[in-house]
């Protein structure tokens, strides 16, 4: 039986210019869809065949890797259910010149095992942990999937969000739109869900931009659900608000719509929750424009952002604990 230590794939990238976001260092759009990427690997070799991502549980960045550092992903399967695969991946950066590597974040995909026709099938192989540490990640994504199953229970009303959400008493908001091409596709049907992330990353960055007239830094993606696969040839439309405003760091929210033009039939896909940080010239974190939530729409996304704001505190900071444990 396979071990969590039997599943690690690991993927490697050079970080070039071309890959910058705020000067100097990665884009954090480019960064999730390398996660995405070597998560969907590791997740398709124990599953022996296809799979789709189904849910982010979290993407917490913990410093951005550099242009010219290499930046290496590791990714593992730490569960596996009847259908689905969760895996934990984590992100190191490395210095050429000495060789040193840093943690600079981590991740947790959940994968489903399915069928031509997008259909749900068994894993055929389970995942044992061996030892105490192994099975310390086992009991930590057990517990993520517990978290997750809460959230399921809005999963059929969420699919039928996508009228009037309010978004016309928002007054920072961006909307963009595009097609699905081959390019995009996981062999040629579905759009690969790394390419969506980087969009979703894309939009809200354009609408931090605009608000802070300054750069900015991806600090981190709050758990994300995928309620329908986006194919080839659809319209994707992305929907990005601003939520809430701190000291440094502000969230939007990204709402993502899929439409088949050929019928006239829209989806909600997800709805993504990003945390960025505000940079100066100097590449530093610096103050963020004040803003006071006004109308109705604004103050409950305020109040909502307040409780996830909480919530992803408290993981960063065990997350730290462990990077200082030698974890």
């Amino acid at each position: 039986m396979l071990s969590i230590a039997d599943t690690v794939t690991e993927m490697v990238h050079w970080v070039f210019p071309e890959h910058a976001g705020a000067p100097g260092q990665i884009h954090g759009g480019r960064m999730m869809q390398w996660i995405a990427t070597v998560g969907t690997i590791a997740a398709s070799r124990v599953a022996r065949g296809n799979v789709l991502l189904g849910a982010m549980d979290d993407i917490d960045f913990l410093h951005p890797v550099k242009v010219g550092e290499i930046a290496v992903l590791r990714a593992q399967v730490e569960y596996v259910g009847r259908c689905s695969l969760e895996v934990g991946v984590r992100v190191f950066s490395e210095a050429v010149p000495t060789g040193a590597r840093a943690l600079t974040l981590s991740s947790h995909l959940v994968f489903v095992r399915v069928d031509d026709a997008l259909r749900p099938q068994p894993v055929p192989q389970p995942v044992v942990p061996r030892g105490a540490a192994e099975e310390a990640l086992l009991a930590a994504a057990r517990e993520r999937r517990a978290h997750r199953l809460g959230r399921v229970a809005r999963r059929q009303a969420a699919m039928g969000e996508i009228g009037d959400d309010g978004s016309e008493e928002l007054r920072w908001r961006f909307e963009s739109c595009r097609g699905v091409v081959p390019a995009d596709t996981l062999f040629g049907n579905t759009l690969f869900p790394g390419n969506l992330l980087m969009d979703i990353d894309e939009a809200g960055g354009i609408l931090t931009t605009r608000y802070t007239r300054g750069f900015s830094m991806t600090a981190c993606l709050d758990a994300l659900d995928f309620h329908a696969p986006v194919s080839i040839r659809e319209v994707v439309t992305f929907k990005a608000a601003l939520n809430h405003v701190g000291s440094s760091s502000l969230e939007i929210g990204v709402k993502v719509l899929t439409e088949a033009p050929w019928t006239g039939e829209v989806r909600h896909a997800c709805t993504a929750y990003l945390t960025f940080v505000h940079l100066g010239q100097d590449l530093r974190p610096q103050p963020c424009p004040p803003f006071t939530p006004e109308t109705p729409g604004e103050r409950r996304r305020w109040q909502e952002a307040e409780e996830r704001r909480a919530r992803r505190l408290l993981r960063v900071k065990a997350l730290r604990a462990t990077i200082h444990e030698g974890r």
